[in-house]
């Protein structure tokens, strides 16, 4: 591992001049292209008897032109705009100093102190989730983030460059144990949530399943999931 050096200059780790290129004129461009094609298709589209949604392609078709041609390539601009802006937000955004390293930018920015950490890893499930430990092994923070493999080499190189406990995978990966509803090892109330959690991960609710791990967090008790939507489990700090 490599000693920090004071006074190092910050790694900035963003989407590249290419990827801002796609969000900010390729989405919208196709976006564009997309509602100049629907437009097109309304027409040809209506005259097809058994083609289903006749009544609103019929209203379409009817208005003048050149001003629905003009409005579908707007929308369509403006959606791929959208789409773009969403994009760009799910990418890596990381700035990494010897003292601290931030995620995300704007209001929803999360700023880690390396004092405070005691390992820095990707999730080895989706390899999209970067994931940080405090000083009792708990998670403080997992930064979801679209990574391609020169991200993830980039990442690994600033926070080791820095001098930050990175590791190639989860370190306490071998404590973990496979949840079983009800199991002794737990409190009850922990084994509700836990419960709760799989109903929500059976049904695909991942939004749900997140604050059931934020939830779990606070009882220090650090969960990961496998690609059977099996639940494992392990303790952190004062938990039993």
């Amino acid at each position: 591992m490599t000693a920090a050096t004071p006074d190092r200059a910050a790694t900035v780790i963003q989407p590249d001049s290419g990827a801002r290129l796609l969000f900010h004129l390729v989405f919208p461009l196709l976006g564009g292209g997309a509602g100049w094609l629907l437009r097109q298709a309304a027409g040809w589209a209506e005259s097809v008897r058994w083609m289903p949604y006749q009544g609103p392609l019929e209203l379409i078709d009817s208005w003048p032109e050149p001003h629905t041609t003009i409005a579908a390539i707007v929308l369509g601009v403006l959606a791929g705009a959208i789409v773009g802006y969403l994009a760009e937000n799910e990418s890596l955004k990381v700035i990494v100093t010897d003292d601290d390293a931030t995620f995300g930018t704007g209001p929803s920015a999360t700023p880690i102190r390396r004092a405070s950490t005691t390992a820095v890893f990707i999730d080895h499930k989706e390899l999209k989730e970067v994931v940080v430990l405090g000083p009792g092994t708990e998670e403080v923070l997992r930064h979801k983030a679209d990574m391609g493999r020169s991200e993830r080499d980039r990442l690994a190189i600033a926070f080791d460059t820095h001098g930050w406990p990175w590791h190639d995978g989860d370190p306490h990966h071998d404590q973990y144990r496979r949840w079983v509803e009800g199991t002794p090892l737990l409190p009850v109330a922990t084994n509700a949530i836990l419960k709760a959690r799989q109903r929500a991960l059976d049904r695909g609710d991942r939004d749900d399943a997140q604050q059931l791990r934020e939830e779990l967090a606070r009882l220090d008790i650090v969960v990961r999931d496998d690609d059977a939507k099996r639940q494992f489990w392990r303790a952190a700090g004062s938990a039993p």
